[in-house]
Parts: structure tokens; C-alpha cells; sequence
């Protein structure tokens, strides 16, 4: 929490600049204020407490507050603020700004995973490290608030051998034996393949995880009919990542993966319209 606070302290000194000339020419030093944020579409929490972190942190009050992850329909009350009128307009863009943008990646992750539930019970929904520069810990947050699986947050998380890894190491042989041997027991080893006997190779050589990157539905069945043949399917785990969508997660979750990662949900999930509204003094 020491993090996310001084973050978010970051973010708000750059919206703030020297100081917000409007508000200081227009509002009255000592006027008090009250505001609610209103959401306008359905849809799933997430950004709560950073937006409250913004409000706490310029002196307003909050009360009746929802928590994160909480399902609302439009025209929801989220949080009501009380305090100072200037106060409250030099928070409200950086609070709605997470706000809408945590909410929108928690409601389209939830939207996500209900389709591919449909087809595929067991299947985990997954991020990848597409993010917006300086914002990544809340993005993956609000994909957990939905749901889905943050995946890795940075390059020390887990071992990922990533095709650029494989020709700079040698091969696909050399660089798990390479990782196999240096990486420490508790961080598991994932790569990536781009063919289906690579992917069997992957799992021969005894990796946890082999990612099936930009397979089509059917080199995905074929992979697995190949390893279940050898008896190598229930081994492993594998991931689907590259061109999932919202239009084809159906068909990706039908193939019987255990993983599907998708930058989608961190770079093209749509944020919830959400707006603050002065209701004292009208």
C-alpha cells in the first residue's frame, strides 16, 4: 500500500502541475462541497481504493463507498465526498481516470471469462505485460478484480523463454537445459513455441508450461491430441496467447487449454463512463 500511495501522489502531482488555475479563480478558498460518482453504465468495481487514496490524500471525507469487484447497474452511486469544493475538483479526474479504466479491464475481463466458462469450466483468463507504461500494477489489478490471472507482472516472476530467447541461446534444447539448470526451484519455466512439434519437444524436455503462440483452433487440437498420445498432456500446462479476441475466446476455450493470455484485456477493454456530481451546494 506505501507503493500504490506514492504512486498514485506521482500521478496527482502531474495532473496538479503548479496548481489548478481554474478552480482557483473560480471557487472560493473556504466554500465546502458534496459529490457523489455516479457510474453510468453496468458493469464491475475496480479502483475504489486508489480513487479514495486520491481524495484521502487532498483532505476530502468519503463515505457510503462500494467495494471493489462489486457488480452495479447504471446510474449507481459508487462514493460520496464531503469536504473542501476545491479539494474535490483537483482529485475528481485522476479518481474517475482509475476509475473508469480499472473497472473497464475488471468488467470485459468477468464478460470474458462467463464466455469461455460456457465451453471450458476450468480455463484461466490471463493478462500479459502489454500495458500502459507506468500503470501496469493497476491494470493487472483490475483484471484480478475480474477474475482473470495477472500472468507475469515483471521479468522476475517467472521464467518465459520467448523466441528471441531461443535463437539467442542456441535453440530450444539448450535454452531449456540453460534455464532447467540456473533458474531457482520455485520459479516455474514456460516457453514459447510456434509449431506443434515444438510444443511436444517443449514438454518432452520437461517444462511447466509450453505457450501455443498465434496457433490456430486446430494446430491447438492437433498439439494435444500429439501429447496426450505420448502421455505428456496432463503434465504441463498450456497456454493459447496471440489474436484472441472477444469474438473468438469461444472457440480458443472449446480447444481444451488450461491458459488463454490476451493483451485485449489491458489495452483495448473499454473503461466505464463514470461521472462526479456536485450536489451541495446546487
Amino acid at each position: 500500500m506505501p507503493l500504490t500511495k506514492e504512486k498514485i501522489r506521482d500521478l496527482l502531482l502531474e495532473d496538479l502541475g503548479f496548481e489548478d488555475i481554474t478552480t482557483e479563480m473560480l471557487v472560493p478558498e473556504d466554500l465546502e462541497a458534496e459529490a457523489k460518482i455516479i457510474t453510468n453504465e453496468d458493469g464491475i468495481l475496480a479502483g475504489v481504493n486508489e480513487a479514495k487514496i486520491v481524495f484521502e490524500d487532498l483532505g476530502v471525507k468519503i463515505i457510503n463507498v462500494l467495494k471493489d469487484g462489486t457488480r452495479v447497474k447504471a446510474n449507481t452511486s459508487i462514493m460520496e465526498l464531503k469536504g473542501s469544493a476545491k479539494a474535490i475538483l483537483q482529485g475528481e479526474r485522476l479518481a474517475l481516470n482509475l476509475l473508469m479504466k480499472m473497472s473497464g479491464i475488471a468488467t470485459t475481463t468477468a464478460t470474458l471469462i462467463e464466455k469461455a466458462h460456457k465451453f471450458n469450466p476450468k480455463i484461466k483468463i490471463a493478462a500479459t505485460r502489454k500495458t500502459t507504461p507506468g500503470f501496469r500494477y493497476f491494470e493487472k489489478k483490475a483484471v484480478r478484480i475480474g477474475g482473470g490471472d495477472p500472468h507475469r507482472y515483471r521479468l522476475d516472476d517467472a521464467v518465459l523463454i520467448k523466441s528471441n530467447h531461443l535463437t539467442l541461446a542456441g535453440g530450444l534444447e539448450k535454452a531449456i537445459a540453460l534455464a532447467k539448470e540456473r533458474a531457482s526451484f520455485t520459479k516455474k519455466i514456460e516457453v514459447e513455441v510456434n509449431n506443434p512439434s515444438d510444443a511436444l519437444k517443449a514438454a518432452q524436455l520437461g517444462v511447466d508450461i509450453v505457450m501455443l503462440d498465434n496457433f490456430s483452433t486446430s494446430q491447438i487440437k492437433e498439439t494435444i491430441a500429439e501429447l496426450k498420445k505420448v502421455g505428456l498432456r496432463n503434465r504441463i500446462l498450456l497456454e493459447a496467447s496471440g489474436q484472441i479476441t472477444p469474438l473468438n475466446i469461444e472457440e480458443f476455450a472449446k480447444t481444451g487449454v488450461d491458459i488463454v493470455s490476451m493483451s485485449y484485456l489491458t489495452l483495448a477493454a473499454e473503461p466505464l463512463d463514470m461521472n462526479l456530481r456536485i450536489i451541495y451546494p446546487q
